[in-house]
């Protein structure tokens, strides 16, 4: 070992100082990583849309930083490391790197490919440095590896449990070679490996230097510290929130073969600093694509965690050490050997994610000092479009679109959602330019925008989803696969009243096009959930608006003027504002106040069939805590009681509230909703009988009555004497 690879024998003293020095340093290798695999990648999912995840783990497989891309796979890169460490016949040594992305060993779905390597230091195992990205495709029955119609996960693309592919520093070619040719796009999965080989060696670069400047004992250290660090943190803010049970489900359509309705439920148990994610109330696994391996699971757990507990928190393995996850074998989320799972990352891994931010946001409002950060559901779906084929110069091409990250952020309990936000798993959400994708592949848009009435109604209204259409340029035909959840599920739940977001539309037009031009006519079609392939020719058109944000609080309670603005920029229609937010417009374009007010309260007499009335005022109330936007745990005369904003008490001794609710059906939403439901579905809608305030909107299955979602514990309350 050269001078200057020597490790320091004694570690340095780790003061304060140090530490925080060395902390940073390590947060900024991954960001370091980052670089190295967007300066050498040719994909846009990774140059662009930054599908990828880079992270540094302690030996044990413990992660202790991860970038700011794809919070799904920190947990998973973990299991990939843990695998090899445990398998006697991988020798691990300096310079070695192991690929892998089999999802019942640790990835999350085929097409996410993981490499992994251990950093040593003059013999001594320091950390290992993790990178996964989302390929194109490699393999399977169908171009994208994405396969509708497969009933096993041996019909989808090649699995990979772990493999060796540098030994000793020197690429095993006769390995790369073997992955490569399972993949209908070989240069471009090539090119992305040989990224990872790069951000792996930039990672052993950086710690390298590290140890030799502090010793391996400090580093180690201080990685073992940055995770007891998060974990007492998120213990603190855990002991301010409320102890009890907390229920959120979600659902998702058609499983490739026929249109099931699959649900996942969440029962959430807080108990001082720990947090129990029960999912046995889920589906069993489907018969097609759209399952999660428990790993997964674990991934979804930690994409609705992190961005909503710990949020100024840095994510490493702490945040999962103040969490048990409990979930038999064989559910939609945690299916079982050989289930198909190709398309789980987009289906019930999101999902997973969508019932976890609910649940914790339930949580997050019944504090106070919490619940001004209480968010609706974000973007609650990621469709799909891949096409393929041959370009104009007769080369096989791919291109996963990645512009249905363009949905509507969820609204906060004091501002609107933002608009093409995105969803919150990925803390730096993008998109390429239309441009971008023109030029690595031969399609064309013919819009981009924003979409009117996508986003929940509230008093603060969700972000607006991206519309766009699409059809081919340079080339007469190609394959496109077009699937989605979300259709007929508004997955972007809305809460305290806030309605959720627009459903999914897709739809397909033959002959719209003509030299490039839409035409204005064609034969047009509604596409359900999963249409599967599709041949596409440049007189075609796919047209597709994704979800939404969910709205937080009654729209009724939104400021008439800031409905009228959003008239006037196209974010709301005339006729939401005047159906669902109850907003009548002058001439000027200005809230008419005085017809408004009339709206406001015929609305609030139609949801409970008689004329609201004003407050009730008790002689003696005092606040507890906040339960939700219009609700609020309080002592009415000695008694522990949930109060509406309007004063009528609507349980008393516990905080069922929807017994003392009046609650309105729909088995088809109103069309100002811009929801589209499943047949197997509901909504119900919880009012206040005495004002008509709206509390609450639930989506449920038809023939099962919604659950109370926030049962407290009311002797963890501090409830004053009598």
């Amino acid at each position: 070992m050269s001078k200057e690879n020597t490790v320091k024998s004694e570690p340095s003293t780790l003061n304060p100082i140090t530490y925080e020095v060395i902390r940073n340093r390590m947060i900024a290798m991954t960001e370091d990583m980052r670089v190295a695999l967007q300066s050498a990648s040719g994909s846009p999912t990774v140059t662009e849309a930054s599908d990828f995840f880079t992270g540094i783990y302690l030996p044990d497989g413990a992660f202790a930083s991860m970038g700011f891309q794809v919070t799904y796979q920190a947990p998973v890169v973990g299991s990939l490391i843990r695998h090899i460490t445990s398998r006697p016949y991988f020798d691990v040594k300096d310079g070695d790197m192991y690929l892998g992305n089999d999802p019942y060993v640790g990835a999350l779905h085929q097409n996410d490919v993981q490499l992994a390597g251990p950093i040593f230091v003059d013999g001594e195992l320091i950390a290992w440095a993790g990178v996964e990205a989302h390929e194109t495709d490699v393999g399977g029955m169908d171009f994208a590896s994405w396969s509708p119609k497969a009933k096993s996960v041996y019909q989808e693309g090649m699995r990979i449990p772990c493999v060796k592919l540098v030994d000793g520093g020197e690429v095993r070619e006769d390995v790369l070679e073997m992955v490569l040719t399972a993949s209908r796009l070989p240069a471009q999965l090539g090119l992305d490996i040989r990224a990872f080989i790069a951000t792996i060696n930039v990672a052993r670069e950086r710690t390298a230097a590290l140890v030799r400047r502090y010793g391996a004992a400090t580093i180690k250290e201080v990685m073992r510290r940055m995770i007891s660090a998060s974990e007492t943190r998120l213990k603190a803010r855990l002991m301010e929130l409320p102890d009890g049970e907390f229920r959120a489900a979600d659902f998702l359509e058609h499983d490739g073969h026929e249109n099931r309705l699959y649900k996942v439920d969440v029962k959430l148990t807080k108990k001082a600093d720990r947090l129990v994610f029960d999912f046995g109330g889920s589906s069993e696994q489907a018969p097609g694509f759209i399952n999660c391996t428990r790993a997964g699971l674990h991934g979804g757990v930690a994409g609705g965690l992190f961005p909503t507990l710990a949020y100024d928190i840095p994510w490493n393995e702490g945040l999962l050490n103040c969490c048990e996850i409990v979930a038999p074998e064989g559910l939609v989320c945690t299916a079982k050997f050989p289930a198909p799972v190709g398309s789980a990352t987009v289906e019930t891994i999101w999902v997973v994610s969508n019932a976890v931010n609910a649940v914790l946001n339930k949580l997050l409002g019944c504090a106070e000092k919490y619940s001004r950060r209480a968010q609706g559901v974000n973007s609650g779906t990621m469709a799909t479009f891949n096409l393929g084929g041959k370009n104009q110069f007769g080369e096989v091409f791919g291109l996963h679109l990645m512009d249905p990250l363009a949905g509507g952020s969820g609204a906060f309990a004091t501002k609107d959602g933002v608009c093409a936000g995105g969803p919150n798993n990925a803390p730096m959400p993008s998109i390429a330019d239309v441009e971008r994708n023109e030029q690595v592949a031969p399609l064309f848009y013919l819009h981009r925008r924003l979409a009117t009435d996508t986003g929940g109604a509230g008093e603060y209204r969700g972000g607006r989803s991206v519309e766009l259409g699409l059809t081919l340029g340079g080339i007469e035909s190609a394959d496109a696969l077009i699937m989605t959840h979300g259709a007929e599920v508004p997955n972007s739940a809305g809460l305290g009243g806030g309605l959720p977001g627009s459903t999914v539309l897709q739809r397909f037009g033959r002959g719209a096009v003509k030299n490039g031009v839409a035409t204005g006519s064609g034969v047009w079609e509604d596409f359900g959930p999963k249409p599967g392939h599709i041949p596409m020719t440049n007189k075609d058109v796919f047209e597709v608006r994704w979800q939404g944000g969910g709205g937080f609080g009654d729209p009724l309670m939104r400021d008439a003027e800031a409905v009228a603005a959003d008239v006037r920029r196209g974010v709301v229609s005339q006729a939401a504002a005047k159906q669902v937010y109850g907003v009548a417009l002058a001439d000027d374009g200005m809230a008419d106040a005085a017809t408004t007010e009339s709206l406001r309260r015929g609305i609030r007499a139609e949801r409970i069939g008689r004329q609201p009335k004003a407050a009730d005022v008790q002689e003696v109330r005092q606040l507890l805590r906040p339960l939700s936007a219009a609700l609020s745990v309080e002592i009415v005369d000695g008694q522990v009681k949930v109060v509406s904003r309007a004063g009528h008490v609507l349980s008393e001794g516990d905080t069922r509230w929807r017994q003392g609710a009046d609650s309105k059906r729909y088995d088809a939403a109103p069309a100002e909703w811009g929801i589209t439901l499943h047949e197997n579905l509901a909504l119900t809608a919880w009012h206040c009988p005495l004002s008509g305030d709206l509390l609450a909107v639930d989506v449920h299955e038809r023939d099962r009555p919604p659950q109370d979602d926030v049962v407290l514990d009311l002797t963890a309350l501090d409830v004053p004497a009598a």
